[in-house]
């Protein structure tokens, strides 16, 4: 899949809700698969819509050696570079969101820095069933972020890369690279690519059958309209 059919593909989905997505997957008849746990859930209320772009960590196989806290360092320096390393990073292109299968260990393996850098490169969102730190200036520079939890703790002696643009497993749903993924206030869905097109299809017809209701509604309370309902 290339970029320009990533886009086309993002395009079918603009401005699509989570809730929407679920309806088209039910249309679809696929009402068991795609939507993760309700244990996955936004740091802010955010929404984004992405290309799945896959990273998948394990618990650390190691052990921590007694060190003096300058050899510590020295340490954390190797582990960066030969234990949890972040080679998907290069490759994140726009329209990419970051799917994070990193075992449900609690540590913050994405934070206010490296998540910045995949923004940088195109990234819109970011999905773990793991933990995400420094959650004040991530919400700050309104990145959008959905996680199992919050941590404090760093990569070192907690977690090792093993694989990236590989299907992983995250909030129950399995997710392939190239997945559609779709997220806001209710959570985070997952679109497999071959059914995508269809699913956005009948995705749209609820949201505009929705928002025809709920201007009628505005319109009998005298509401300003707003862009939900236009």
């Amino acid at each position: 899949m290339n970029e320009r059919e990533n886009q086309e593909m993002l395009a079918l989905y603009a401005g699509l809700r989570v809730a929407d997505v679920r309806d088209g997957m039910d249309w679809n008849m696929m009402h068991h698969y795609g939507s993760m746990s309700p244990a996955i859930r936004p740091l802010y209320r955010a929404r984004a819509i992405g290309i799945a772009r896959t990273a998948r960590y394990l618990p650390y196989q190691g052990t921590v050696p007694s060190m003096t806290p300058d050899e510590y360092t020295e340490w954390v320096r190797w582990y960066y570079k030969e234990v949890c390393n972040y080679p998907w990073m290069e490759d994140v292109q726009p329209g990419d969101f970051v799917v994070i299968d990193q075992s449900g260990v609690d540590v913050g393996l994405m934070g206010s820095n490296n998540s910045l850098g995949g923004v940088r490169r195109g990234a819109v969102g970011y999905v773990t069933n793991g933990g995400v730190r420094d959650t004040d200036e991530l919400i700050l520079q309104r990145i959008p972020f959905w996680s199992a939890m919050c941590s404090q703790g760093m990569v070192q002696g907690r977690v090792q890369f093993d694989a990236k643009d590989v299907p992983v497993s995250v909030g129950g749903v399995l997710v392939h690279p190239g997945d559609v993924v779709v997220a806001d206030g209710d959570g985070v869905i997952v679109v497999p690519r071959g059914i995508a097109a269809e699913v956005a299809r009948y995705a749209r017809r609820e949201l505009e059958g929705d928002k025809a209701g709920r201007r009628k509604l505005y319109e009998a309370l005298g509401r300003e309209l707003d862009d939900t309902v236009r």
